[in-house]
């Protein structure tokens, strides 16, 4: 059996509660009539037995029609739409006298009926309404008034509220079905539209967006819900494109060296110290191009992987100490100093090992565009129940537009400093994401030729 669509689940459903709620109201409208029918009947019957009792003369046990032949020329000697039937009845219920339109049939006395009761009976296979009430004469019963009521006319009136009310159920509801199938159709447009527009997003076309519904409803909210996940996609598809181009062009940068050194060493004989210098300026190129390998898998590794994060905690000093350290002894000299920032202890939660890939990257950077003369400082302090790291040089400094693009894969800043350095732009990537990862607020900084400060913010 093939699904429904949605447009017509939502008619299909809403069918249901509506075919539910017009069952209850055609009930109820049939079950009032039917009583008030019933109702006119039995006070037409009453009222009938009300003006006959009024008509009744008794005298020494004994009762007679006072206008006896007016009575029988009224109109129960015809059969009408809603006939009455009278008969009068002796104590042992004997007939005395019954109304001409009885003709040759009489009704019967029920005796399991409570005196002043109605019930149904039949009569010549019609249904009729029937009361049976005794005569009274000094508290002893002399005779009894029988009074009936077709009820041929209140079924007639009921079994056409039915007939109508069962054929028009069905053509309602179909009416209803077709009405809310068309809405559902208009209300889900929305949705229509981000089918149509899925079918066009591919990974060469993610330019495409739903359009917006006008009324600010669900369907709005999903609607502006996919679009800013498609603006995230596309941005980070663009940003992987960018990452992989520069890194195609990084990679084939060192290689290219390296294949025209030794082109250029093989064309000719050349002297001892000609292939020392040409083979020491490959090996400087290979260490490069392996220092990019390893700065691309580290990026690849942590990229948003917690579970290899190992938080603990640690002394935030004696990490950055140790670092400063083993940096000075691998520079040959003493240009990072670590200064205090007070007394209270800096203990952090934290991977000390990915911690020590950040503040080591910010220090070559420190270094690598500082006077070989000038110092590098770290500062430890704790600011609004915050631990920060501060590390400042005195170096060339940046502007503020290349501020904002630092942290972007192999950006690197176009002036003679920059150039003269040859780092591959990977550096300060690698800081922020591995701050993002441990949730550490990274600031920088600088003013162009006085310095730059980065404030690590735990």
């Amino acid at each position: 059996m093939k699904p429904l669509s949605f447009k017509n689940k939502i008619a299909f459903y809403y069918l249901i509660s509506t075919a539910i709620l017009i069952f209850v109201v055609f009930f109820f409208i049939y079950t009032i009539v039917k009583q008030n029918v019933n109702s006119h009947l039995n006070n037409d019957i009453l009222k009938e037995v009300k003006n006959h009792l009024n008509e009744i003369s008794i005298k020494d046990g004994k009762f007679h029609l006072i206008h006896f032949e007016e009575w029988k020329e009224r109109e129960h000697n015809t059969v009408d739409v809603n006939p009455v039937f009278i008969e009068f009845l002796d104590k042992d219920k004997k007939l005395i006298t019954k109304s001409p339109n009885l003709k040759k049939h009489q009704l019967v006395f029920d005796n399991a009926k409570a005196d002043t009761e109605l019930f149904d009976a039949i009569l010549v296979k019609a249904k009729i309404r029937q009361i049976q009430v005794p005569i009274v004469e000094k508290d002893a019963i002399i005779g009894y008034l029988v009074i009936a009521m077709s009820l041929e006319g209140t079924l007639v009136v009921l079994n056409d509220l039915s007939h109508i009310l069962i054929v028009s159920y069905p053509l309602i509801l179909l009416v209803l079905f077709l009405i809310a199938r068309f809405i559902a159709g208009r209300s889900i447009q929305p949705i229509n539209a981000i089918i149509r527009t899925s079918d066009k997003i591919t990974k060469d076309n993610l330019s495409s967006r739903i359009p917006l519904p006008v009324n600010k409803d669900e369907l709005f909210v999903l609607s502006d819900t996919i679009n800013n996940l498609l603006n995230r996609i596309e941005n980070a598809i663009a940003r992987e494109k960018q990452f992989t181009s520069d890194a195609s062009h990084e990679l084939r940068t060192p290689l290219t060296v390296i294949k025209g050194t030794l082109e250029v060493l093989i064309r000719k004989e050349r002297t001892e110290a000609e292939y020392h210098e040409k083979i020491n300026y490959v090996i400087s190129e290979v260490n490069r191009l392996n220092h990019l390998v390893d700065q691309l898998l580290l990026l690849a590794r942590f990229e948003h992987q917690k579970q290899s994060v190992n938080i603990q905690s640690f002394d935030l000093r004696l990490v950055v100490k140790e670092i400063a350290n083993r940096k000075n002894i691998e520079n040959q000299n003493s240009r990072i100093q670590v200064r205090p920032g007070g007394s209270e202890a800096s203990i952090i939660a934290s991977d000390a090992y990915l911690l020590g890939i950040i503040l080591n990257n910010i220090l070559s950077n420190a270094l690598k565009y500082s006077d070989s003369y000038s110092e590098v400082c770290i500062e430890i302090h704790s600011i609004n129940q915050k631990i920060e790291c501060h590390i400042i040089d005195l170096g060339i400094g940046m502007l503020a537009p290349d501020l904002e693009k630092i942290f972007q894969p192999f950006y690197r800043i176009n002036n003679d400093a920059q150039t003269a350095n040859k780092g591959i732009g990977l550096g300060l990537s690698i800081v922020k994401r591995l701050s993002d990862l441990l949730q550490i607020n990274i600031m920088v900084e600088s003013v162009e030729n006085e310095g730059t400060v980065v404030k690590l913010i735990f």
